[in-house]
């Protein structure tokens, strides 16, 4: 049976907020945390293989999603929807075909990701995840 690719989705406020140097960066500016956290994740994705999406809570009037051919793909929820609803639609409607694992601190997006079937892990367990990539 072939391997099924491999998704990170990434709850990027959730992790912004539980490391302290994005969290510091972010109270300095919301872009640079971003752009910082963004940076990982594409390094990850390159060293790896594994697909990253990251998800954010925005502002505007409709879900906006912007990547190139081969980036990580980042996607702003429309203003009145939350970056767990698509994380948690995403899930749904992607576990049974991909691997997904979702990094979020949220607890009741984890257990929603986990009954689609998804793996989650914490922004902690993130942070050694890319870490490990970062040595091997």
């Amino acid at each position: 049976m072939p391997k099924r690719a491999h998704y990170l989705i990434v709850d990027g406020h959730s992790v912004i907020f539980a490391w302290t140097e994005l969290r510091k960066l972010h109270a300095r500016r919301s872009s640079l945390a971003r752009e910082a956290l963004i940076k990982q994740l594409r390094d990850y994705q390159d060293w790896t293989g594994v697909r990253v999406v990251v998800v954010f809570d925005g502002k505007g009037k409709k879900t906006s999603a912007i990547s190139e051919p081969g980036e990580v793909q980042i996607f702003y929820s429309r203003s009145g929807q939350s970056a767990d609803a698509i994380i948690e639609r995403l899930a749904s409607k992607y576990a049974k075909q991909f691997d997904l694992t979702v990094a979020t601190s949220d607890s009741m997006e984890a257990q929603t990701v986990q009954a689609c079937g998804a793996e989650q892990i914490s922004p902690e367990a993130l942070r050694a995840l890319l870490s490990t990539a970062r040595r091997s």
